[in-house]
C-alpha cells in the first residue's frame, strides 16, 4: 500500500494534522460525532473498536473529532479523496453527509454507525456503505426491568439527548421493560434538546436529572451522550444511605459506564459499537466487505446490560434470573419489544 502524505484538516477539527504513515495493508479513517472520542459513551465505544482493530490488524488509523457539524463533511471528503480503504462515520447525524460523499465516491467503502444510506430510489441500500444499526429497544427493555426491580418510589426517569426517533427506541424499550415488572410504575422523560448540541451539554443533563429526582425518580436511564454524564453527577449528589448504598441510581448507555461513579450506576445498556466497527474493518481487510444493513441485537450480543464488580452487589440474583429469562424470550420471539422507529 502506498504511504499517504500528511492529512491537513481545518483548525475546527481537534486533531488538525496527521503524520505520514507507511507499511499499512489498509488505511481507515473515522470521523466522530460531536462530543468527541472521549465522551465515555457512544463515540468512545467506536474508538475502542477501531483501536482494537489497529492493534490486531495491519491497518493505519486516522481519526477526526469535529469541533462543529460543518467540519464533518470536509473531514469525510478528505479521507475519500485520498482513496482510503474505509471511511467510518459515527452517528445518525452524519447520514445526510455520507449520503452525498458516498455517492460522489462510489469506489470508496464507507460505514456509518446508527445510520442507513440508500440509493437514489430511497429504498435500495447503498452498495458501498455498510449501515451498522442496533436493536437498542431490546437492551433497553432489560435495563428497564432492572430499574423497576430496584425502584422503591414508584417513579423512574429517562433522560434522552436529542429528541429524535432513534432515542425514542431507547425510551420505549425501557418503559416496556419497566412495566413488565410493575405495570403501574411512573416514568418521567426529558430530552436535552433538538439540535446536535443536545449530546454535549452535561450541565443541562444534570439539571433535568435533578428535576426528575425531585419528582420522585430514584433510577434514571440516560441515553444522551456526553450530556448524560450530568445525570451521574445528579445521583451522586444525593449520596448514600446508612447501609452504604446509593439513594439514587443512574443507568449508563452505549459503553459500560459502571465505573464512572461506582456504586451509583445500577448498570449500563451496552451497545457493542466497538464490535460493529471492528468487524467492518476486518471485512474490508479480508476483501469481504458488504454494503447494506448490518443489524446487531440481543441475538448477536449487539446490545446487553453490563455486570461487573462495580454493580454486582446492587442487583439480586433473582432479578438477573428474570432478566435472563426475558432476554431468551426476546431472542426467541416470544416477547416483542416495540421498535419506535418502525412505527
Amino acid at each position: 500500500m502506498i504511504a499517504f502524505a500528511a492529512i491537513l484538516f481545518s483548525t475546527s477539527c481537534r486533531n488538525a494534522v496527521e503524520v505520514k504513515r507507511e507499511g499499512c495493508t489498509i488505511n481507515v479513517g473515522i470521523v466522530f460525532d460531536i462530543g468527541g472520542k472521549n465522551d465515555r459513551s457512544f463515540n468512545a465505544a467506536a474508538w475502542e473498536g477501531v483501536q482494537r482493530a489497529q492493534k490486531d490488524m495491519n491497518i493505519c488509523l486516522y481519526d477526526v473529532e469535529p469541533g462543529n457539524p460543518t467540519s464533518i463533511e470536509p473531514a469525510m471528503r478528505a479521507f475519500a479523496e485520498r482513496n482510503f480503504d474505509l471511511v467510518i462515520g459515527v452517528g445518525f447525524a452524519q447520514g445526510p453527509i455520507m449520503q452525498k460523499v458516498a455517492t460522489d465516491y462510489p469506489n470508496i467503502k464507507f460505514a456509518i454507525v446508527d445510520g442507513v444510506i440508500f440509493e437514489a430510489d430511497g429504498k435500495t441500500p447503498k452498495s458501498n456503505v455498510a449501515s451498522l444499526v442496533f436493536r437498542e429497544h431490546e437492551g433497553s427493555y432489560l435495563v428497564g426491568m432492572i430499574a423497576a426491580s430496584k425502584n422503591k418510589t414508584g417513579t423512574i426517569g429517562f433522560l434522552g439527548g436529542m429528541d429524535i426517533p432513534l432515542i425514542h427506541k431507547f425510551e420505549t424499550g425501557y418503559e416496556e421493560g419497566a412495566r413488565s415488572v410493575n405495570p403501574k410504575i411512573q416514568i418521567i422523560q426529558n430530552y436535552v434538546g433538538v439540535t446536535d448540541g443536545a449530546w454535549n451539554n452535561p450541565g443541562k443533563g444534570k439539571e433535568l436529572a435533578l428535576g426528575q429526582i425531585e419528582k420522585g425518580a430514584d433510577v434514571i436511564f440516560t441515553a444522551a451522550g456526553n450530556s448524560g454524564l450530568g445525570a451521574f453527577d445528579a445521583v451522586e449528589q444525593y449520596g448514600k444511605n446508612a447501609q452504604g448504598e446509593a439513594n439514587r441510581f443512574v443507568i449508563g448507555v452505549d459503553s459500560n459506564q459502571n465505573m464512572v461513579k461506582p456504586g451509583f450506576v445500577l448498570t449500563s445498556m451496552v451497545k457493542r459499537v466497538d464490535n460493529a466497527v471492528y468487524d467492518v474493518v476486518k471485512e474490508v481487510l479480508a476483501g469481504k466487505f458488504e454494503g447494506g444493513f448490518h443489524v446487531f441485537g440481543l441475538d448477536k450480543d449487539g446490545v446487553a446490560y453490563a455486570m461487573d464488580d462495580n454493580n454486582k452487589a446492587l442487583i439480586p440474583a433473582d432479578v438477573i434470573d428474570k432478566v435472563e429469562a426475558s432476554k431468551k424470550k426476546i431472542v426467541d420471539g416470544e416477547i416483542k419489544v416495540t421498535d419506535a422507529m418502525a412505527k
